[in-house]
């Protein structure tokens, strides 16, 4: 498949199978729950559900591929029964091939390193930068992004807030999406994750229960800059909210 970008901004919403999440850790852990969540985003406006069967959270404790996989079995099928377009995230190679065998639609690469799997399946991909800044957090992304440019698989780079950054890079990220959306001249598809992540209680002091209006605030900040798909938590609100900057900042939207 294809993502459709540029007309609206797609609401990646997420559904996170696992006992450890930092927001919403063992809230749907298990099937009925996972999946009644999922029809919840879904008629809220959820654009993409996006499972995650391991925590990336500071601090997670990995599990191995065989976990994941027993995790994603029992809810990937019956998200996809609900018509949803779903992607998956995942770090392990032997995973994303599971999960795009049996059916997700895009890989969410948080280790910036499948794009062949992704081309060998001709998904889209989402690409994370998840690496240690050695300079200008800025002029590294850029560089990462620069990197794995490719025109033989649709990749649509995550500045990877919170990922390999301290708190001030995080903030100087998201103060610069504008400049981080154009590579040589080409502009390139952006996503963004932000919801309720730590930056926000550092900048505000929001607790992680309260801190859904400030990402929503982050995300229309960003897609005045360009960000085509944004990754959240409330998909009810985020859906109210981006639709009116829709309104306002993309030309020609109904």
């Amino acid at each position: 498949m294809k993502l459709e970008l540029g007309r609206k901004t797609l609401i990646m919403g997420i559904l996170n199978v696992t006992p450890d999440s930092f927001s919403d850790g063992g809230i749907f852990y298990s099937t009925d729950a996972a999946l009644r969540h999922a029809e919840e985003m879904l008629r809220d406006g959820a654009d993409i559900i996006d499972i995650g069967a391991e925590s990336t959270r500071p601090g997670f404790t990995p599990v191995d591929a065989q976990t994941e996989i027993a995790r994603l079995e029992k809810i990937l099928p019956a998200v996809k029964n609900l018509g949803a377009v779903v992607s998956v995230d995942t770090s392990k190679p032997e995973v994303a091939e599971w999960a795009l065998n049996y059916g997700a639609d895009i890989l969410n690469d948080v280790s910036g390193r499948m794009v062949d799997v992704a081309k060998k399946f001709s998904a889209p991909i989402v690409l994370m930068h998840n690496q240690k800044i050695s300079s200008d957090v800025v002029y590294d992304i850029k560089n990462f992004f620069r990197r794995n440019l490719r025109d033989d698989v649709q990749i649509i780079f995550d500045v990877g807030i919170g990922f390999g950054k301290t708190q001030e890079e995080n903030l100087t990220v998201l103060r610069n999406l504008r400049e981080l959306k154009k590579i040589d001249g080409i502009e390139i598809p952006l996503l963004l994750g932000v919801s309720r992540k730590s930056v926000i209680g550092y900048a505000a002091g929001f607790e992680v229960d309260q801190r859904d209006e400030a990402t929503g605030a982050i995300c229309v900040l960003a897609i005045e800059q360009g960000v085509n798909i944004v990754r959240v938590h409330n998909v009810k609100m985020a859906a109210r909210m981006y639709r009116m900057a829709d309104i306002l900042v993309r030309e020609g939207l109904k």
